[in-house]
């Protein structure tokens, strides 16, 4: 490594001559159009569902060859002159547009002096890979007098974290006929909204549960139109969630979405052994997460239901993911039933359980996944990981569903995931007669239309598989 590598350095007023030149080269790639964007405040939410690539305001920004411009001024900062270099201004001409994957070579050229202010006038030359000059024009600086060398810091890796997995569930969602809802107790913007654009992205059709009074007051402070939706009338939160899952068990709708109400009050009408819509499996909450660090979709359960489950119940659990996985195209899903540890021990529960649950699947008890347990969260989604452990597995480092001890242990995996490695999660309760979305005040609008593809790819699988 040559000590430019290493170091920064200028090169002051005196060192300078004219005709004295400087040069980099770099490619223009899609992150960099990202971040441009982010730095940019060009962050529109209306942008959310478009390729950025493709935006109108983007495409303008490339044209213009303001990504051009920038690197001009790199080259002025940090080579030559380089630090210390005040920026005088520019006069740039944009004479061909710069588009993704571009090679720019950059040239910066001294070409006048003037000895009593300290300034130099440049020529900035930009050209493409085919030799086509693209940007062109001069820069004034007023260069340093004091000479400057140190480290050369190093720049963070800036990760673009593009929710690709869930847009691959919208897009997946996009071809079935959109799913009848009943939207329980939808009295705030929020939750309104949320159901709104949902309908508008054609993944539900909403029936509007509720006090209609308090719902209709929603939607004027949500600025949303809902004449086109049925709405069914209740005094209160509890008789709307019983009405829903009434209107479910009439097969009026094919799907439930949580609103202003508590989730432990929509549940309570949903489990009720007589009205409620219980079916022979145990009911658990699966999230499809979004993990920037991650190559593929990575599903959690059970964080919001099965507090602490029993090999019966986790036996559930697994199925219930193995099913959702199907509904989204995983035709044969790698299931890690978690652990402390890898190996299993008597003093530690799970171990047991882990190892009974793959057991059960080796009967044909649990079908439709590979199974492996206990694996410790590291060996489940770090092939290296697992290779250092000498953990041979088809299921160990590639782990499709996470099989979580218990609901403290799935949540705080959940919200770590959320909070220290920028992922985003949607969820669905499955093992009910129709898929149940526990959305959240919360999310954001695409969690919010994931969710609503998850029930949807899930109603529209069990009804190609009902018993």
């Amino acid at each position: 490594m040559s000590p430019s590598d290493t170091h920064i350095e200028n090169r002051t007023y005196d060192e300078i001559e004219v005709g004295d030149t400087a040069t980099l080269e770099r490619r223009l790639t899609m992150d960099d159009i990202k971040l441009f964007a982010v730095m940019s405040g060009d962050v529109n939410p209306a942008h959310v569902d478009e390729d950025f690539a493709k935006s109108s305001r983007f495409q303008e920004i490339i044209a213009h060859g303001m990504w051009g411009g920038a690197l001009i001024s790199t080259l002025l900062g940090t080579e030559l002159p380089g630090p210390g270099t005040i920026y005088l201004g520019q006069t740039l001409r944009f004479k061909a547009p710069v588009t993704l994957g571009d090679v720019l070579t950059v040239t910066v050229e001294a070409t006048e002096k003037n000895d009593e202010k300290k300034r130099i006038r440049f020529h900035c030359l930009c050209r493409n890979q085919e030799g086509k000059t693209v940007i062109e024009g001069d820069a004034d600086v007023i260069a340093p007098s004091d000479k400057v060398k140190r480290p050369r810091a190093v720049m963070p890796r800036v990760r673009m974290a593009e929710r690709a997995h869930l847009h691959e569930l919208l897009e997946a969602a996009s071809h079935p006929e959109p799913v009848s809802t009943a939207v329980v107790h939808p009295v705030d913007p929020h939750s309104l909204k949320g159901a709104i654009q949902a309908a508008n992205k054609d993944l539900i059709i909403p029936v509007l549960v509720g006090p209609e009074k308090r719902i209709r007051q929603a939607a004027e402070e949500a600025e949303v139109d809902i004449s086109d939706f049925e709405l069914v009338a209740t005094k209160h939160s509890h008789e709307a969630a019983e009405r829903a899952v009434a209107l479910a068990r009439e097969g009026k709708v094919g799907a439930l979405m949580k609103g202003s109400l508590h989730t432990d009050e929509l549940l309570r009408a949903t489990l009720h052994r007589e009205k409620g819509l219980r079916t022979e499996r145990r009911m658990s909450h699966v999230m499809a997460f979004d993990v920037p660090t991650y190559p593929r979709p990575l599903f959690i359960t059970d964080a919001a239901i099965n507090i602490y489950p029993s090999l019966e119940d986790k036996a559930d659990m697994v199925r219930n993911a193995i099913e959702l996985a199907h509904a989204v195209k995983i035709e044969n899903p790698k299931v890690a039933i978690l652990s402390a540890i890898e190996t299993v021990n008597p003093r530690i529960s799970s171990t047991l359980e882990a190892a009974a649950l793959c057991k059960m699947a080796q009967r044909g008890q649990i079908e439709g996944g590979i199974l492996d347990g206990p694996l410790a969260f590291d060996n489940a989604i770090s092939e290296s990981a697992a290779h250092a452990k000498g953990i041979d597995s088809e299921v160990a480092g590639r782990a499709d569903i996470l099989i979580a001890p218990d609901l403290e242990a799935a949540n705080m995996l959940v919200k770590q995931l959320t909070y220290l490695a920028d992922a985003t999660g949607a969820g669905v309760v499955v093992g009910a007669r129709v898929p149940i979305m526990l959305t959240s005040r919360a999310d954001d609008a695409l969690t919010r239309m994931a969710s609503c593809a998850l029930a949807l790819l899930l109603a529209e699988h069990q009804s190609h598989h009902a018993p």
